[in-house]
C-alpha cells in the first residue's frame, strides 16, 4: 500500500513538472511574438518528448490553458500572457530546446534549466537608431525621394526611434507610444524640409519617416492565426495592429495640424 501511494506521488510530481515545462514553453513563445500554431505544436512536442501521452492547449489573446495526460490522469495549468515584444531569438532558443528534448539529449531537469536561462537578445540602442534610420532612408530613396530626401528621412526616423525606445523603457502604453513617435517623426521631417538646403527635397521623406511604426509582424501573425484555425487570437492581434495603425495616423495628423505642415497633404 505504501509502495503504491509512493509511486502515485512520484508520478504526480513528474506530471506536474512536465505540465509546468510545457506551459512555460508555450508562454515564452507567445509572449515574444510566435504564431499560435507554433506555440501549440512546440508545447505538445515538448510534452510528448518528456513522456506525456497527450498535450492539449487552448490559446487566447491574454492567457494560455494547457492540459497534459499521462496514464489516464489529467493535469491542467493556466498562465496569463503579458506581451514582451517580438523577439525571434527567444523563439529560436525555445525551438532548439524542444528539438534536443525530442532527440533525448535533454531530460526534464535540463529542459527546465535551459528555459530558465533564455533571455531576450537586445541590440544596443544606438545600433537600432542607426539601422532604422538607414532602412527608412533607403525606402525613401527607392521611391524617388533623392539623396536629400533620404537624409531627411534618416534624421527624422532616427529621432523617432530614439523617442520610441525611451517611451518603451518607461513602459508607456503602446498606443500612446506610437502616437507620440509618429508626432515626432512628422514634426522633425516637416521642420527639416523647411530648411533652405532641403527645400527642394521630395515630400516622400515625410511618409518614409514613419515606416518604423508599420505593425507588419502582428498583421502577418494575425492572418496566419486565422488561416490556421486560431480565429479568436488572430482577430485579437489584427485588432491590436489596427489600433496601432490608427494611433500612428492620429500622431501624424496632430503634427500636421499643430505645426501647419501641408507638405505631405
Amino acid at each position: 500500500m505504501e509502495y503504491v501511494e509512493s509511486n502515485y506521488h512520484t508520478e504526480t510530481e513528474r506530471q506536474r513538472k512536465i505540465t509546468r515545462l510545457c506551459i512555460q514553453c508555450a508562454q515564452l513563445l507567445f509572449q515574444h511574438g510566435a504564431e499560435s500554431m507554433l506555440v501549440e505544436q512546440l508545447s505538445t512536442r515538448l510534452g510528448i518528448a518528456l513522456g506525456a501521452d497527450q498535450v492539449d492547449s487552448a490559446i487566447s489573446s491574454n492567457a494560455i490553458v494547457l492540459t497534459t495526460v499521462i496514464n489516464g490522469r489529467c493535469m491542467t495549468s493556466t498562465r496569463k500572457n503579458v506581451d514582451h515584444g517580438i523577439n525571434m531569438h527567444v523563439v529560436t532558443k525555445v525551438q532548439h530546446t524542444v528539438i534536443l528534448a525530442e532527440y533525448k539529449l535533454l531530460d526534464s531537469d535540463k529542459v527546465q534549466q535551459r528555459l530558465a536561462e533564455i533571455k531576450p537578445l537586445r541590440y544596443p540602442r544606438w545600433l537600432l537608431v542607426l539601422m532604422i534610420g538607414l532602412s527608412c532612408g533607403c525606402f525613401c530613396k527607392l521611391n524617388g525621394g533623392g539623396w536629400d530626401g533620404c537624409l531627411v528621412t534618416f534624421i527624422a526616423s532616427g529621432c523617432a526611434m530614439y523617442i520610441r525606445q525611451i517611451l518603451t523603457a518607461q513602459y508607456m502604453n503602446p498606443l500612446i507610444n506610437f502616437c507620440i513617435t509618429a508626432f515626432v517623426a512628422t514634426t522633425v521631417s516637416g521642420f527639416v524640409l523647411k530648411i533652405p538646403y532641403f527645400s527642394s527635397a521630395s515630400t516622400v521623406s515625410m511618409a518614409a519617416s514613419v515606416l518604423l511604426l508599420v505593425p507588419g509582424f502582428p498583421l502577418i501573425n494575425s492572418v496566419a492565426d486565422m488561416f490556421k484555425g486560431h480565429i479568436n487570437t488572430g482577430l485579437a492581434r489584427w485588432a491590436m495592429a489596427s489600433l496601432l495603425t490608427l494611433a500612428t495616423c492620429i500622431g501624424i495628423t496632430m503634427a500636421m495640424a499643430v505645426w501647419g505642415l501641408r507638405n505631405w497633404a
